[in-house]
């Protein structure tokens, strides 16, 4: 067939088919009951506690998404299953799957707020005692894992020594899960509500570092963080929440609880100075337009400007190999 071609629009339009028979997957425990075990629809169906016909239709759907094969009757995993769908795996992703299908109504919210600018969504964000948060929060740790990797080994953290950090709004603690596990004589420190905190608490102690971990409690927009206490400080998948303004106000706040001659690290979905970048960074505007008052994707030069104007001299920006971005300031 030549000229336009209607395959990728069928694909996003029924883009919302893929993330149901991805959530109810996961959420059944599809993918684990298949790891090291290639099993027929009958057998899936028996393990997972789901009927015969639900087992197959989700199987025929994942297998058309290409996250199973099919061979003589039996089902297997992908290698992007196996790494990614399977619980209990460091890298498991399908909590975030469960979380995309519960969001669904939000979602239907989108053209109301496209014409008037604001959430008619409830927004979650601004909400402590959530119970939305047990959900996301262990749910997005496993995105953070390889850019918190890659943030220690670029900032030296495992050879630093007795060095300390603040984590604000760190969720579930995963960057000092794994900072505190290439170093042995660090201090992590992370502000959030307390509600995250103990979820962050408990997801830290799973890594057998908890002796090393503090919590404090409280909401970091009126919390102090703090004077010349800190050698690193995490900003990581906040600033998409925060109006400009609310961040360069933490920003000031970092700058004053950093030693001299300390690093911030912020981590976000970050997109170029043309609003080009990244897909998912640029499908996450919209995300923030149903959920939030004031956030955005936004672009390199934001940060550069408000790390500027909270009294930061150097700012380097690094690209992952993760939807999202590295910014460094000190």
């Amino acid at each position: 067939m030549t000229g336009p071609n209607p395959e990728k629009i069928m694909q996003i339009i029924t883009g919302g088919w893929a993330t149901s028979i991805l959530g109810a997957a996961t959420q059944h425990g599809i993918f684990t009951a298949l790891e090291g075990n290639p099993a027929t629809a009958e057998s899936v169906a028996t393990k997972t506690g789901i009927s015969l016909r639900g087992a197959q239709a989700l199987l025929d759907g994942l297998t058309g998404l290409g996250l199973l094969s099919l061979s003589e009757g039996l089902y297997r995993n992908s290698p992007d299953a196996s790494s990614f769908l399977v619980k209990g795996k460091p890298s498991y992703l399908g909590g975030m799957a469960e979380v995309f299908l519960q969001d669904f109504p939000t979602w239907q919210n989108l053209p109301e707020a496209a014409k008037t600018g604001q959430p008619s969504a409830h927004n979650t964000a601004e909400v402590a005692d959530n119970p939305f948060w047990h959900v996301l929060v262990p749910a997005i740790a496993a995105l953070s894992f390889p850019v918190a990797q890659m943030a220690a080994e670029r900032l030296g953290v495992a050879k630093a020594g007795a060095i300390s950090w603040l984590d604000v709004g760190g969720g579930s603690g995963v960057w000092s899960a794994v900072w505190l596990g290439v170093n042995k004589q660090a201090i992590g420190n992370q502000l959030d509500w307390p509600n995250v905190n103990k979820i962050a608490s408990g997801f830290v102690g799973n890594f057998g570092v908890a002796d090393r971990f503090r919590t404090i409690d409280g909401d970091f927009h009126t919390t102090d963080f703090g004077t010349e206490k800190y050698d690193f400080a995490i900003y990581a998948h906040i600033a998409h929440q925060e109006s400009p303004a609310e961040n360069v106000a933490n920003f000031r706040k970092f700058r004053k609880a950093l030693k001299p001659g300390g690093t911030l690290v912020v981590n976000d979905f970050v997109l170029n100075d043309d609003r080009t970048g990244h897909p998912f960074a640029m499908l996450f505007a919209s995300q923030m337009l149903v959920v939030t008052k004031n956030g955005f994707t936004y672009r390199q030069s934001d940060y550069r400007k408000w790390l500027s104007e909270a009294g930061f001299k150097s700012v380097e920006i690094v690209p992952t190999p993760t939807p999202s971005t590295l910014v460094f300031a000190s």
